[in-house]
């Protein structure tokens, strides 16, 4: 057992939520993934030291693995519980799609959605940083720690580990010009600064965007990133997806089937995805 696997069993035997079978079930669960995480090469030493890229890598692992859904969603629950424990409940997103896991197996329906013409927040920031989550299919975090004059290489968006879950740097193509005319306002508003005000921290302010954009009735911002996915689709490939009313896989032809595997490939790296199989959330 290594260190971080002994100090989770001293913080399970602290904290005693739940019968008996939940404690021992959950005291097993978070060894095994202390555990995975070794093997996986990550060497973290104490409970407290969780960050976001331990439980993407975790969540991706247990997937290669053939872990089903269902057991991978008991699993994040025993994630959400050490983080919750150790004081980090925000590094772990409350919305299980954010971590690429399905509602469940076989989910087809369609939660993507788009930024009303009248769109509007009280903060210029926060407008701008839920229209770049609907025109590069960014997540939350990534939307508001982006630097636009850092980040713009003309033909592409160069988002760094620092900005992203698991801190996986990727490039998201500049295809139109809205896009183009979207990153330079950006630029106008907020120079060489990120979307997060200089006087506010990460946190405050994605509590403050979740806040106002709930109270208006946007209870889905990772719905953004859906309809960003299911519009790349539609231009690599010259058809929907089955979520909105394409082929299923059965029904393409071989040269379609092709074209299908390259576009998946395509838009789980433009996502920020390790896995092509997500795409399925997304795509069906």
């Amino acid at each position: 057992m290594n260190d971080l696997a002994m100090d989770l069993v001293r913080l399970c035997l602290h904290n005693r939520d739940g019968s008996m079978a939940t404690q021992a079930n959950r005291r097993r669960g978070l060894s095994a993934a202390a555990a995975d995480l070794y093997q996986l090469g990550f060497r973290v030493p104490k409970a407290t030291s969780l960050k976001p890229k331990h439980v993407t890598a975790l969540v991706d692992y247990w997937y290669g693995q053939g872990i089903t859904t269902a057991t991978v969603k008991n699993r994040v629950g025993w994630l959400r519980w050490w983080a919750e424990k150790v004081d980090k409940s925000s590094i772990i997103p409350r919305d299980n799609l954010e971590l690429g896991i399905r509602n469940r197996e076989g989910d087809q329906r369609n939660r993507a959605w788009s930024l009303p013409p009248n769109f509007s927040l009280p903060d210029a920031r926060m407008v701008l940083s839920v229209r770049l989550m609907q025109a590069f299919g960014l997540r939350v975090e990534e939307a508001l720690k982006f630097r636009p004059r850092q980040a713009d290489a003309g033909s592409v968006i160069r988002l760094q580990g620092s900005w992203t879950k698991g801190g996986r740097a990727r490039e998201i193509p500049v295809r139109t010009f809205a896009q183009r005319a979207l990153l330079d306002e950006a630029k106008y508003l907020v120079g060489a600064n990120s979307m997060i005000p200089p006087d506010d921290t990460f946190i405050r302010h994605r509590r403050r965007l979740e806040h106002e954009t709930l109270k208006r009735g946007y209870t889905n911002l990772h719905g953004l990133r859906h309809r960003y996915a299911q519009n790349r689709y539609r231009d690599l490939t010259g058809w929907e997806c089955p979520k909105t009313g394409g082929p299923a896989a059965g029904q393409l032809t071989e040269a379609q089937r092709t074209a299908d595997k390259a576009a998946r490939a395509a838009i789980a790296e433009e996502l920020g995805h390790a896995r092509v199989a997500i795409t399925v959330v997304y795509l069906g």
